[in-house]
């Protein structure tokens, strides 16, 4: 039998003939993520030995975590029987990072531990400085003003994803497991992430040209984090161009932009944010490039391509919310955001950039060029701007009276109809409703 491979969350160790290294592992993955599991009696690569277990041997692991690990934490030490070979079972949690092994601190990277650097250590104080002033600070939210189907849905994809162990959860076990309940009352991360007092504003638009200037929708979300990270995602997939491959006797439906690439935008926007008040995230599609609006700025005294060429240690702003985002999957990795988001477009063809400022960091990722979409109307040197935003509206409700269009503008009635005269002599559009309710076909 064979367990799958080594994560940032999954330690295996031949035996308890390492336990020494096994102490490393607890505190360098508590040290990351607060939580993890170790299995005694498999190998690295996950295939199943077993080794001997007894009540001595399990005390003997219990003494090692008692003597090694400071701050004190209290794991669940059992054993267990898989594919009729016995093995021992460590699952660990702890709020009080950093952790040290025999005196010495670690982090976990990939599935490896190392031990930090004294900058590394006062990096990691500095952060856990800022959670302990906004993440856990309690909010206004009891701990019963929760999203119930939320907090399902993160403990289901979290086991499916294989990062928490398989278990019975309930809401009140998974808020206090991850430290998101303070006397009765939602911290602020636990707000943020299942409040269901819709704390985290997302305003998405859809936009004629490529300039933030008419609209052709614009909408208000407020949710939780966890919510609005699928509906941001479904509003730019619906939003985007698809095109139909069949390959054999199957039809496969593929965005002009990967889904991947979205995703770990999108989660590492809401991860990295700083939330202090009421925050509004954005998310701008243009025909020429979709912009993804992260307010704070950015999180990281190592640039983007750093990231990207070396393998560098992610800086997290906010651990909790960092922690949940990656147990369900979300995040892939800590640290490879940039690395993975750039390997995909390359495959795929697609450029991005990046802006860093003061108060919040944009991520812009370039739409392939399309003759026959929108984007050829900004391309087109014959129309000027107003003209160009009226048949990007047009093509988007081919029944919208002048009014309308005047209103989304921010045009008067007469320069628009200006613009269906000029637009209709030119040969891109013909009215084929009545002069009353004009229904225009798009020509070109």
């Amino acid at each position: 039998m064979n367990l799958g491979k080594e994560t940032e969350t999954l330690e295996f160790k031949k035996t308890t003939g390492e336990m020494k290294e096994a102490m490393v592992s607890i505190s360098s993955i508590l040290n990351k993520h607060g939580i993890g599991t170790l299995y005694f009696g498999v190998k690295p690569s996950g295939d199943v030995i077993g080794q001997d277990v007894s009540e001595s041997s399990l005390r003997d692991v219990s003494r090692a975590v008692y003597e090694n690990i400071r701050p004190q934490i209290y794991p669940v030490i059992e054993e267990v029987v898989l594919d009729h070979k016995h093995l021992i079972k460590v699952e660990f949690s702890g709020e009080n990072a950093p952790y040290s092994a025999a005196g010495r601190y670690y982090l976990r990277t990939a599935d490896e531990d190392r031990e930090v650097t004294p900058d590394e250590l006062k990096a990691f104080f500095v952060a856990n400085k800022y959670r302990e002033l906004w993440e856990k600070g309690k909010s206004n939210a009891t701990a019963k003003q929760i999203d119930k189907p939320a907090i399902k849905s993160f403990w289901q994809k979290a086991i499916s994803a294989g990062r928490l162990p398989d278990g019975r959860y309930t809401c009140p076990i998974i808020l206090k497991r991850f430290g998101l309940v303070c006397d009765n009352y939602l911290t602020n991360a636990g707000e943020i992430l299942f409040g269901n007092t819709r704390p985290v504003s997302l305003k998405a638009g859809i936009f004629a040209t490529d300039e933030k200037l008419t609209f052709l929708d614009m909408k208000l979300f407020e949710d939780n984090i966890y919510n609005l990270l699928n509906i941001a995602e479904e509003y730019i997939l619906k939003n985007i161009r698809w095109r139909s491959e069949i390959t054999g006797m199957e039809r496969e439906e593929i965005p002009e932009i990967p889904v991947a690439v979205i995703r770990e935008v999108l989660a590492n926007s809401f991860a990295h944010a700083i939330y202090n008040g009421r925050t509004t995230h954005e998310i701008c599609i243009h025909p020429g490039m979709i912009t993804v609006y992260s307010p704070g700025e950015y999180a990281s005294k190592h640039k983007p391509e750093e990231y990207i060429k070396d393998n560098i240690e992610s800086e997290i702003r906010n651990a909790t919310i960092a922690k949940i985002l990656y147990l369900s999957k979300s995040i892939e990795q800590f640290g490879s955001g940039f690395k993975r988001i750039n390997s995909l477009c390359n495959d795929a063809g697609i450029k991005y950039s990046y802006e860093n400022r003061e108060n919040g960091f944009k991520f812009v990722i370039y739409r392939p060029e399309r003759q026959s979409d929108i984007p050829s109307v900004t391309l087109d040197v014959t129309l000027n701007g107003t003209e160009m935003a009226v048949l990007a509206i047009l093509k988007q409700k081919p029944d919208s009276s002048r009014d309308e269009i005047a209103d989304k503008i921010s045009k008067t009635v007469r320069t628009v109809q200006r613009a269906l005269d000029s637009l209709r002599d030119k040969g891109y559009i013909r009215r084929v409703g009545s002069k009353q309710n004009p229904v225009w076909e798009i020509l070109k």
